[in-house]
């Protein structure tokens, strides 16, 4: 199924124009491993400039690219003479095309250009115009290398197990100081967990109608926590549009699919709650806290990976950098809101509630009192750090994983607990992303929404709905939502089963 242009696939398409410009040109040249990751560069030498610019500029041409320096600012149409004498002076000159998908309004440009770089002649050597990741300079009589394209960007799946259909798998020429492994990139393989729950499902609701337990608070169980606006199918697709890195999904229900769902991909696999309990009497169970308890028990996880709420989306381009360290460290992402000061109590909501008891352990453990909230963003986990504090606080983890409703003495262990321990235990550490927490019940979301889709300015955003009643009027209606989501995600993702037409 083809999915539409992506920041990766439009990327590697006009690294591999210029590459295949020059290469017939018999123009030396070399991909550069440069600071950015949506952009490429491609090293040649300033010596070689006047023959580069006249291959390039017919390569403009031909494909209707476009020039400038490399801040992007006023790209031209590169094909013209004039347009060429004006970027004379400038050592890097960035080549772009527009790639528009045929059905929507998305379209791509400069920031996803190719960075052409004159080095200098010095010697025996070639000097480096800007800094990169790998060196200022590389010998003039060096031999080319061949090596994968997915090398140079940390947006792509890196070996060694890259995704087979990846966009930006292509072969490029470069030498062999840009092909070393850097001590901040990430080797290990991370993996996305979703869980998921259709509400409106007869069959669940069946199943929830036979459970005795009663909610302690009015969140613990109300209408809005089951609801399915479809959430997940977009949440997918910023996955695949902007963390094409994932190696693998992970999609946790109780024996439900969306109709939509390509449910054979060899990139996602279905787990059912009986996959992750060990215990049958536990199920079935309508706690998010209790099945986000078991997600480390999830056969063929890899050890880091991506926690998700169907209602987190990335709202731009990430890196595994984003939540990791090349050591195995993960990142956690500190909210301003603060938890109550007081122990939890039937009027505290069921997420403050677990997290004053997560405040409550760490204080018995390691002496320090916990005060803020987490944000509503894609948690970075290791399942190591998840086993250990199953293996730390047993009375508590099984607590949490046989509450059926969430209960006033859950614990919340990805969105929180996990964060704080592994911290305490040299094992994690805060960072910051851009982000928006929108809730669908206030009235001034729909315009936040607007300034959203027109900036795109935010890493991440959460649209969460908290206290939906059935018979309320939503602040945001149902079309509403959708018609944003299919705006800022209007390209399907290979998740999804391919249809007779797109929207």
């Amino acid at each position: 199924m083809s999915t539409g242009p992506t920041p990766l696939s439009v990327r590697a398409d006009t690294l591999q124009l210029v590459c295949s410009a020059l290469t017939a040109a018999d123009i030396d040249h070399f991909v550069v491993r440069c600071y950015g990751d949506l952009s490429s560069a491609v090293g040649v030498s300033a010596a070689q400039r006047s023959r580069a610019v006249s291959v390039l500029a017919e390569l403009c041409a031909r494909h209707a690219g476009y020039v400038s320096p490399p801040d992007q600012s006023h790209p031209r149409l590169g094909h013209r003479a004039a347009v060429w004498q004006m970027l004379a002076a400038e050592p890097v000159v960035r080549l772009s095309r527009f790639h528009a998908d045929p059905y929507t309004a998305l379209v791509y440009g400069p920031e996803h250009g190719c960075d052409i770089e004159f080095w200098t002649p010095a010697g025996d050597r070639l000097v480096a115009p800007r800094p990169n990741r790998t060196t200022d300079s590389v010998s003039q009589a060096g031999s080319p290398v061949d090596a994968a394209g997915d090398l140079f960007t940390r947006l792509a799946p890196q070996p060694p197990k890259p995704r087979p259909a990846c966009a930006g798998s292509i072969r490029v020429r470069t030498r062999a100081e840009f092909t070393t492994r850097l001590p901040d990139d990430i080797g290990f393989p991370v993996d996305a967990v979703y869980t998921w729950v259709d509400g409106a499902d007869p069959q669940w609701r069946a199943r929830r109608a036979r459970v005795s337990d009663e909610p302690y608070h009015e969140q613990a169980a109300n209408e809005a926590r089951y609801l399915n606006r479809d959430e997940l199918r977009y949440s997918l697709r910023s996955l695949h549009l902007y963390a094409p890195w994932v190696r693998h999904v992970y999609l946790v229900t109780d024996g439900q699919a969306p109709s939509w769902l390509a449910e054979s991909h060899p990139g996602l696999t279905l787990v059912d709650h009986r996959d992750i309990f060990a215990d049958p009497t536990a199920l079935p169970t309508f706690n998010s806290h209790a099945i986000e308890s078991r997600l480390h028990h999830i056969d063929g996880l890899s050890e880091h990976f991506l926690y998700f709420n169907d209602d987190f989306f990335l709202g731009s381009p990430l890196t595994p950098e984003d939540f990791f360290l090349a050591n195995g460290m993960s990142k956690f992402f500190p909210s301003r809101a603060l938890l109550p000061s007081a122990k939890a109590s039937a009027q505290d909501t069921p997420a403050s509630a677990a997290g004053m008891n997560n405040r409550s352990l760490l204080e018995d453990r390691f002496g320090v009192t916990v005060t803020r909230k987490m944000m509503h963003i894609p948690y970075p986990l290791r399942r190591s750090v998840l086993s250990e504090i199953e293996r730390e606080f047993p009375e508590q983890h099984r607590a949490t994983a046989r509450s059926k409703i969430r209960n006033i003495s859950d614990l919340s262990i990805p969105a929180s607990l996990h964060h704080h321990y592994a911290f305490l235990t040299g094992r994690a550490v805060p960072a910051e992303l851009r982000y928006n927490y929108l809730d669908l019940a206030q009235p001034q979301t729909r315009a936040r929404l607007g300034r959203l889709l027109r900036t795109r300015d935010r890493q991440v955003f959460c649209l969460n709905d908290t206290v939906t009643a059935r018979d309320a009027e939503p602040a945001v209606p149902p079309g509403a939502l959708r018609a944003f989501l299919e705006a800022y995600f209007p390209v399907p993702g290979p998740l999804e089963r391919p249809e007779e037409s797109r929207p």
